[in-house]
């Protein structure tokens, strides 16, 4: 049995390595459009699992992990801006504020129907951002892939005033938690 992550995220790849260096990756290539209606954790669980499942039809015979993380405020999910101008509209809302920020996390074990999800939640609180400041992070091109527009673990970490709970949420993939849960499950 081999562990697969169901992700062809750099940051997930290099959050797992601090779990372990025994994995594999595929990417699950899902719709990740967001199901209309549904809260913040219940749209990245959701997310998880079905990429986590979606590698696991492929590769039945091994462990998989999928996550997913959103940003959300007021309410509102923020997914991947869409272009630079989403970028700074998204921005723009975070500045000055703190927003919450999801990762879920499913993993699905070769047994069918064997499968252990959860979701952590960290809340991020912004600076205020001069409109200077947010074209010029625009203009970086670091927000175009990321949840909510802005990469902790990059140019964003200058935005960041304080963070509560964990930090490897923020960055996509729950360290602690998952370490845990891989432990569990027999896996570590």
């Amino acid at each position: 049995m081999s562990l697969i992550l169901a992700s062809a995220s750099p940051r997930r790849q290099e959050l797992l390595r601090l779990i372990t260096e025994d994995f594999l990756v595929h990417n699950s290539n899902i719709d990740e459009s967001l199901v209309p209606g549904l809260s913040p954790a219940d749209a990245v669980l959701l997310l998880a699992r079905r990429k986590a499942l979606a590698v696991q039809q492929e590769c039945p015979r091994d462990a998989v992990i999928g996550a997913d993380t959103v940003v959300a405020i007021d309410g509102f999910i923020l997914g991947k801006p869409r272009d630079n101008a989403d970028a700074a509209l998204m921005l723009r809302q975070l500045s000055g504020r703190t927003h919450e920020v999801f990762t879920g996390v499913c993993l699905a074990l070769p047994a069918p129907g064997m499968e252990n999800a959860f979701v952590s939640r960290a809340q991020v609180t912004f600076a205020p951002l001069g409109e200077d400041e947010i074209l010029s992070y625009v203009a970086s091109g670091e927000p175009a892939d990321k949840a909510g527009a802005y990469g902790i673990q990059g140019l964003g970490a200058r935005f960041i005033e304080r963070i509560n709970g964990d930090y490897y949420t923020v960055m996509g993939l729950p360290v602690c938690g998952l370490y845990h849960l891989m432990r569990e499950q027999g896996l570590l």
